[in-house]
């Protein structure tokens, strides 16, 4: 049945792994590029016994290398695609009755488990190019290995890489034994040639590409990072002497099959690749390669719940499978745009993709695989816990989970599409409201690459735009041509998955924002007051947007943004209004009653509250809030001020501070110090301050009487008693005694209503001598003491020559005990006697 093929460095180990397959059912081979596992292998299988009629399916990370696979080996059996040798891609189907071996891509291995887990129609699954460790093929694998456990113990299993450690793998296999292959390469001289500073990836390889054009023999391959950096880069070979070719897999099937073909008698080429020409594929002619060292790949951020491509240095691995391609075909020469140095600082492989990526997709397809908890299956690299549950998270509130966790009928129609949930979900809600077309578009313009070259207008961000450029109502000179028909074959393809015609009519009264809001429930932005172009998400977080029409809207949905802090910036975004949001959100809408501190008028405000998530909708005044609340909120900014911040009034902050007496005399007297009222707030406090709003209302509550309110009553006449209000002095006078300070209460009396007195006065049942402030005629004072006895001994005499020559009217008696008392300050009576 098989046509002989030209001998590869696979060959030797061929019977080896035949005998693996047959006594093992699993195998993991090993084979650098150019080996030809990918080509020979499976149709070196075709004749095995244990096949038992069944197919060979072959997993491929990329669209471009599977279908490049599945033509090679139907041109090595004289055939075309969908003959015994078909393929199954996204959006490309080349598969027929008698086709033996199928190559899918990753997620297409998916759909498959889920609508068949046993996969009866075949015999074994091969996983090309495993050491790329795409989340996808840990997926498939994961599922193919519980198929294997539990549906099929005769489907086999076999794992091929160029540069993976094949003994983890083999162990996951249960022992699985390791074909490894010594492959054939020819010699490939290194050469560094690191650029200067601040020069561009594009400038650089172009530069180096020029000269090995001049020195070297043969087709060149270039690595950068993505489509835009190799448009930018074939803009700067203009002229060169070779025809210079573009591949990246957003290309059309016809531009990349361009690339991969030899180039015609007397030609050179020049391909400029992505990382998408690193495995799998043989591009005939290469003998140099310039690479780069960065490469294009996703992060996403737990923290923003946003999947980003970010440019990074290539690994070990990724670099010395670049270089390789040099010297499949004959001696070759790779230029490294890096520095020896830097050369042994590389990481050793790439992290696996399970260990980054947003895991959403994942946990979709394991619901729909009857999968509740990923930890019943067994993984290389078992997905983190906590971005399973964020995923299931989201899952759960676009309604593609039910609270156990189970795939609800709204997450069954999800996986008709090959669109990230989110999309999926938008897709779903638009054809339920007859807008199926507008949300393919959308769909589509968010899957695949802008259609409006950034880095010719960066910042415009409008997905209305690009809904008029798709539908052809308006022209502009920065389309990506490529792009744009990409989105349209992925509308048509979306389409198509929803089983049947889009409905007509109706979307005029569905705008693009309602849709991707439906997609992006979190990033419902509010426009922010003040300063132009800043928004609020529905998440809490922070957004920007450049100038622009957008900017003026007072909500929109943020469809990508970069996640950067404090406020990501807004790539991709349409306008949404309030009526929709209060319409289509309404469940999601809380309805609150705030009441918050004011500094302002330092007093409590009361408003009823619309909110979506961190969005205010609508506020108004509360006239009427619940008095207890109120309360509450009172109290609590008492508490956070002080107590020495209420309004006291005067014989408040006297009682105050006869009761701090009193508790340093005596414990059982209540504690009235600044923490002890604050943590027993509410109860001295709390009861009084029913209907007030502000702190100055509650001067008109007499806060001396609540604190006489803690005393029991059968204490309460022992207070004057103790801690008297009032000292009554020789001259009958009612003077006021001061207690601020609890250790020393103090008595300020004029000197001469003291005459006669020889004991100092004292309070707490005379345990306490008053700190005396003997004043002189006009009130200043002229002596402090405790011992009045030892002030008449002593010091009246300095005191009195002093206040006889200020004060000649008055009567400054020679003997003080024997004087008369007297509140008038002057002499009475014939000579001022």
């Amino acid at each position: 049945m098989t046509a002989t093929p030209h001998p590869l460095p696979i060959e030797p180990v061929l019977p080896a792994l035949r005998d693996a397959l047959r006594t093992t059912g699993a195998a993991v081979l090993q084979a650098p590029p150019g080996a030809g596992k990918t080509t020979r292998v499976p149709l070196a299988l075709l004749e095995e016994l244990w096949l038992g009629g069944r197919r060979i399916v072959m997993l491929e990370p990329r669209r471009l290398a599977a279908r490049a696979a599945a033509h090679r080996m139907a041109q090595t059996l004289g055939e075309q695609p969908g003959g015994t040798v078909g393929y199954r891609i996204r959006h490309e189907t080349r598969v027929g009755p008698g086709t033996r071996v199928e190559v899918v891509t990753e997620g297409v291995l998916t759909r498959m488990l889920q609508a068949d887990p046993a996969l009866e129609a075949a015999a074994l699954v091969i996983f090309d190019e495993f050491h790329e460790r795409s989340i996808h093929a840990d997926l498939g694998l994961a599922l193919t290995l519980q198929s294997r456990t539990v549906l099929r113990d005769d489907l086999r299993i076999l794992v091929m890489s160029a540069t993976l450690d094949g003994g983890p793998v083999a162990a996951l296999l249960g022992g699985a034994p390791i074909v490894t292959s010594e492959g054939r390469s020819y010699p490939v001289v290194t050469r560094y040639v690191p650029p200067r500073a601040g020069t561009r990836v594009e400038a650089a390889v172009a530069s180096v590409v020029r000269s090995a054009l001049d020195e070297e023999q043969g087709d060149v391959l270039a690595f950068l990072p993505g489509a835009g950096e190799i448009r930018r880069t074939q803009a700067l070979l203009e002229g060169a002497p070779a025809d210079v070719i573009p591949l990246h897999g957003t290309l059309s099937q016809d531009l990349q099959d361009r690339a991969i073909r030899a180039s015609p008698p007397g030609r050179r080429k020049v391909v400029l690749a992505s990382s998408i020409a690193e495995t799998s594929l043989t591009i005939d002619g290469v003998c140099v390669v310039v690479d780069g060292g960065l490469a294009r790949v996703p992060r996403y951020s737990p923290r923003s719940g946003m999947t980003r491509l970010a440019t990074v240095r290539v690994s070990r691995a990724s670099a010395d499978q670049r270089r390789g391609r040099a010297g499949r075909q004959g001696p070759g020469v790779c230029y490294r745009l890096w520095s020896a140095p830097e050369d042994a600082a590389l990481l050793l492989r790439s992290p696996p993709e399970i260990l980054e990526a947003d895991l959403a997709p994942l946990a979709l397809n394991l619901a729909a695989a009857g999968v509740p908890d990923a930890g019943e299956l067994a993984w290389l690299d078992p997905p983190p816990d906590a971005a399973v549950a964020e995923a299931r998270a989201l899952l759960a509130e676009l309604g593609a989970l039910d609270k156990g966790g189970r795939i609800t009928p709204h997450g069954r129609r999800l996986t008709r599409f090959s669109l990230h949930p989110r999309l999926a979900h938008m897709v779903v809600r638009g054809r339920a409201l007859g807008a199926e077309t507008l949300a393919c578009e959308l769909a589509a313009l968010l899957t695949e690459r802008d259609v409006l070259r950034r880095h010719e207008n960066p910042f415009e961000a409008d997905l209305g735009l690009r809904l008029d450029i798709l539908r052809g109502s308006v022209r502009r000179a920065d389309v990506d041509r490529e792009a744009l028909r990409r989105v349209r074959a992925e509308v048509r393809a979306c389409r198509d998955a929803g089983r049947g015609p889009a409905q007509a009519g109706g979307t005029a009264a569905v705008s693009p924002g309602l849709l991707l809001a439906f997609a992006y429930p979190d990033r419902i932005a509010q426009h922010r007051p003040g300063v132009g172009g800043r928004f609020l998400l529905r998440n809490g977080q922070g957004a920007s947007l450049q100038p622009q029409a957008l900017t003026r809207e007072a909500y929109l949905v943020a469809a990508e943004l970069d996640g950067r802090r404090p406020e990501s910036g807004i790539f991709l975004a349409a306008a949404l209004t309030l009526e929709e949001i209060e319409t289509h959100f309404a469940d999601e809408i809380v309805a609150e009653d705030i009441l918050a501190w004011d500094d302002a008028t330092r007093a409590v405000i009361a408003r009823r509250r619309r909110r979506l998530g961190a969005l205010v909708l609508k506020e108004t005044t509360l006239r009427d809030p619940d008095s207890d609340a109120v309360a509450r909120v009172l109290i609590e900014r008492v508490r956070r001020e002080g107590v020495d911040r209420l309004p006291w009034s005067e014989s408040g902050r006297r009682t105050r501070a006869r009761l701090a007496f009193l508790h340093r005399l005596d414990a059982d007297w209540p504690d009235v110090s600044d923490e002890a009222l604050a943590a027993d707030l509410d109860a001295w406090l709390g009861s009084r301050v029913g209907g007030l709003r502000c702190l100055d209302d509650l001067g008109r509550i007499d806060l001396g009487e609540l604190l006489l309110d803690r005393i029991p009553w059968d204490r309460r006449a022992a207070l004057d008693d103790w801690a008297p209000t009032h000292v009554q002095v020789p001259s009958g006078s009612r003077i006021l005694v001061d207690y601020t300070d609890p250790a020393a209460p103090v008595l300020a009396v004029r000197l001469q209503e003291l005459f006669g007195l020889r004991e100092t006065p004292a309070v707490g049942r005379g345990r306490v001598p008053l700190t005396l402030h003997l004043l002189s005629p006009a009130r200043r004072p002229v002596q402090v003491t405790r011992d009045l006895a030892g002030f008449w001994r002593t010091t009246y005499f300095e005191v009195r020559k002093d206040l006889k020559g200020r004060y000649p009217r008055h009567h400054w008696p020679d003997d003080p005990l024997e004087a008369e008392p007297t509140r008038h300050t002057k002499r009475r009576g014939p000579g001022g006697t």
